[in-house]
């Protein structure tokens, strides 16, 4: 990858709908060489998916919140964190340091439906402790450059 790679990706970041047309114009480049370049960067798997970050309370007013998860040991890692990773209630799923092991970013539609997740995730064999950190509002879903 080359610094024109970079921006490319950059601003995909930003902005997955951006045209070939504006890269083309930022990077100095034709509209089919960026097109070339963006076809190579998904078949080397640098770029996995285009997405669109939604705010879920908005379209149908649920609960998202964070668990913090702490496992009993080492050898639960791998299990867990493809069993709860897949969960569809599970935004986003990360590997930690410190005193957790994982944070998992939960969407329900109901404090029902939240309780369920939560149980399961607390009852799995493995999990040693839950921490809940519900969310009260999001300041902005935009990528980091």
């Amino acid at each position: 990858m080359d610094s024109t790679d970079l921006k490319i990706v950059s601003m995909l970041k930003k902005n997955a709908r951006v045209s070939a047309s504006a890269i083309a114009k930022e990077v100095g480049l034709a509209v089919s060489s960026v097109t070339e370049r963006i076809r190579r960067l998904e078949t080397q798997g640098v770029i996995l998916q285009y997405t669109a970050i939604v705010d879920q309370s908005k379209i149908e007013g649920g609960i998202t919140a964070m668990i913090g998860i702490k496992i009993e040991h080492t050898r639960y890692i791998d299990k867990l964190a493809n069993i709860i990773s897949n969960d569809p209630h599970v935004v986003s799923f990360y590997l930690l340091t410190g005193d957790l092991d994982f944070l998992a970013s939960i969407y329900a539609v109901s404090t029902e439906e939240f309780r369920q997740v939560h149980h399961a995730i607390a009852n799995m064999e493995g999990v040693a402790a839950v921490k809940t950190y519900y969310i009260l509002g999001t300041k902005s879903n935009e990528p980091a450059e």
